[in-house]
């Protein structure tokens, strides 16, 4: 029952504070100039990423369950693109894929490359040449990650230049100083974090009680209780009609949550820690894989109109959801 009420309590939290780091996190993408794709792919990926990066560390050095660290971040990469089906739901306008501008191509093709390597090291495991104690593709992780980091804020400058009579019409926050939004976004992003480091606890204490595997859990249960800042962050972002903000923002996740699998393998001091983890995880870095490239295939179609509730990419991103939970449970 206890476990239940915190679940309850940091989900409320992060529901309140993830609302208005939307609000805010979209301010400051305004004020500063830096657009609403940079801002969600950098600034909003890094803050709802972080229990996926406590979780993490706390996996593989006090727990010592690599399989729930790797679970988590490959889980996440999945459920992040599920969200974006969640989103084109409740976004009634238009397809959502039609709304999101091109340049999230950039930072989705950076997120499959993330993955695919991640991917691949999983499936060669302990025959791979260790640097020390860690992988190879560990120093790979973080050398791609500030690449993307660079070309999409070049990227960003660029379009953002080309635009500017655009950008003008679209001011929003007049009223409201610089100063005023980072304090609130802080404040806020500081709230949502704390929350979110005791989700996985919670999370790991509620699926103890189903006897369900490490790997099942880790790619599940902890995968979605980390994944809560993304989904309240990217939701109150479509509320305000700040498309780019959100999908920036899972885009980014996926980016972010690469670069903790190299943060984790560097704590993880036993040797290489995609090694020591189970290779079903690979069924979750092909399904994350798979469900980028329709959504990569869905923001260049761009589809004018939805079936029913869904635009056709959003009903190939959530089927290929549920065929991934399905190999996992039956491989748990």
């Amino acid at each position: 029952m206890f476990l239940w009420v915190a679940f309850i309590i940091c989900t409320a939290a992060i529901v309140y504070s993830g609302m208005r780091l939307s609000k805010y996190g979209d301010i400051i993408a305004e004020k500063t100039g830096l657009g609403r794709t940079w801002i969600g792919v950098v600034l909003m990926a890094s803050v709802t990423s972080l229990p996926e990066l406590v979780t993490g560390i706390s996996s593989v050095t006090y727990a010592n369950v690599p399989d729930i660290a790797v679970g988590d971040v490959m889980g996440s990469c999945v459920f992040n693109m599920a969200i974006l089906a969640f989103l084109d739901a409740v976004y009634r306008q238009s397809p959502i894929s039609a709304k999101a501008h091109h340049g999230h191509v950039l930072s989705a093709g950076f997120g499959i490359l993330l993955l695919g390597i991640a991917g691949m090291s999983l499936f060669f495991g302990d025959r791979i040449f260790p640097l020390g104690w860690i992988g190879p593709y560990t120093l790979v992780f973080v050398i791609i990650y500030f690449i993307a980091m660079r070309l999409v804020y070049s990227y960003e400058k660029r379009r953002i230049s080309a635009f500017i009579k655009e950008a003008a019409v679209e001011l929003k926050y007049k009223d409201v100083p610089t100063k005023t939004a980072v304090v609130h976004y802080v404040v806020n992003a500081v709230l949502v974090i704390a929350a979110a480091v005791f989700l996985p606890k919670i999370g790991e204490g509620i699926a103890e009680t189903t006897g369900l595997g490490q790997t099942f859990v880790g790619n599940i249960f902890i995968a979605v209780s980390t994944s809560l800042p993304e989904v309240v962050v990217s939701f109150a972002a479509i509320r305000m009609d700040a498309v780019d903000l959100a999908i920036g923002n899972l885009f980014g996740s996926n980016i972010f949550n690469i670069f903790i699998l190299a943060l984790d393998d560097i704590f993880f001091t036993k040797g290489p820690l995609l090694s020591f983890a189970n290779q079903s995880h690979i069924i979750s870095a092909i399904s994350a894989i798979v469900m980028t490239a329709i959504a990569i295939i869905g923001l260049t179609y761009r589809a004018e109109k939805k079936k029913l509730f869904l635009a056709w990419d959003s009903i190939g991103i959530a089927s290929a959801y549920v065929i991934n939970l399905m190999l996992l449970y039956m491989l748990r």
